[in-house]
């Protein structure tokens, strides 16, 4: 419950931030994402419904920061529309322009979420593998996330973003289990003060 929460304070944080301009918020992203995607180990793919929605509100970029290249400060949600591993957080979020139009953007920070972590019946039961079917298995309540994004920026305050998304502990934040989760999605974005 503790878990819920925190997520639906770190959204409404979100929510309300996202008009405030004047409060240092730079851009704010809403998308749709495919949930638990196969990328390179598709045996946990699959296993959650989807999609995903999201919602990320960027801020300016700190003076102390310019040393790691100007990142910026961002906080999130992703809530899943069928009642699986829904997650929010917070990290960094960089820009590097490949042309006046495109721009690849890495990000990295730690989520929450509401997922699962272990099995809870015993190994070797019907009810065990009826469950690891259906579950990804995060093995901790907090874990990092690690984006990438391929965006457009229209010749106004709009953008649009190709983004995937990685989440795990990576035997960091917890150890044993470490599925992992990977989705893809399309954001649109608005650049406040254009």
């Amino acid at each position: 419950m503790k878990r819920h929460a925190a997520g639906l304070a770190i959204l409404g944080a979100a929510m309300m931030t996202a008009g405030q301009a004047e409060a240092g918020v730079n851009e704010a992203y809403v998308g749709v994402m495919q949930h638990n995607i196969c990328v390179l180990d598709c045996k946990n793919a699959d296993k959650e419904e989807g999609p995903n929605i999201t919602f990320q509100v960027n801020f300016d970029s700190p003076g102390f920061l310019e040393w790691a290249f100007s990142p910026k400060p961002m906080i999130m949600a992703s809530i899943n529309t069928q009642g699986d591993t829904s997650y929010a957080g917070f990290g960094l979020d960089w820009r590097f322009n490949i042309t006046d139009n495109w721009s690849i953007d890495p990000s990295f920070g730690y989520v929450i979420h509401n997922g699962e972590n272990s099995n809870p019946y015993p190994n070797n039961t019907p009810e065990a593998a009826e469950f690891a079917d259906n579950h990804v298995l995060l093995g901790s309540d907090d874990l990092f996330r690690t984006g990438l994004g391929l965006t457009y920026h229209f010749d106004n305050a709009w953008m649009l973003q190709g983004y995937f998304e990685h989440l795990s502990h990576g035997q960091i934040l917890g150890e044993g289990r470490n599925q992992g989760l990977d989705e893809f999605g399309l954001r649109l974005g608005y650049r406040f003060g254009e």
